[in-house]
């Protein structure tokens, strides 16, 4: 039985509609624990990230078109921002994590592999278990480690709000940096 905070959540991808594992959580959340690796297969969890304000950006599979815009798009951010720490976080084995980004020559966005156990796609509700696969999502958590923007992609095929996601990393305070961006 789903607790308060969990209820049916689905996404859609390619017209197929699939429930989502874990909480949907909220801005003003604590930012839930995780268990993932590196692509030097070092396990990293929420401490290791660090204590400044931090995105991480969700997605299916880097080699997929949408995939690929979304971390580019996050690594020219990640220049224009040295004090945001930015990840990426995919079912993609780590291997396959570092040939992508040697193959587009991006350094500034830490990949961040959820493939052993799903640990992140559970705790932040963006796990497709029947595909094994994230949902595409973006969290921005603060230096104190609460999210304080939350986007739910509805439509795994979609993009993100990444000026919304940016606003709030930057702390403009603009209306979509203080809540959870509509699904």
């Amino acid at each position: 039985m789903p607790n308060q905070n969990e209820s049916t959540r689905t996404t859609n991808l390619q017209g197929n509609t699939f429930e989502l594992d874990g909480p949907e959580l909220r801005a003003g959340d604590k930012a839930p624990d995780f268990d993932v690796v590196d692509s030097s297969l070092q396990r990293i969890d929420l401490a290791k990230t660090g204590k400044g304000v931090r995105i991480f950006s969700v997605l299916p599979s880097l080699d997929t078109p949408v995939c690929d815009a979304q971390t580019k798009r996050f690594e020219e951010a990640a220049s224009e921002m040295p004090d945001v720490s930015i990840y990426t976080i995919s079912m993609d084995l780590p291997f396959a994590q570092k040939r992508w980004c040697g193959n587009y020559g991006v350094k500034n966005v830490g990949m961040l592999s959820d493939h052993r156990s799903g640990s992140f796609g559970k705790s932040y509700g963006t796990l497709i278990r029947d595909l094994r696969i994230e949902s595409r999502a973006i969290f921005v958590v603060d230096p104190d480690d609460k999210i304080r923007y939350v986007e739910y992609v509805g439509s795994v095929g979609n993009h993100p709000n990444y000026d919304a996601a940016l606003a709030a990393a930057k702390g403009t305070g603009n209306d979509a940096a203080k809540g959870t961006a509509a699904l």
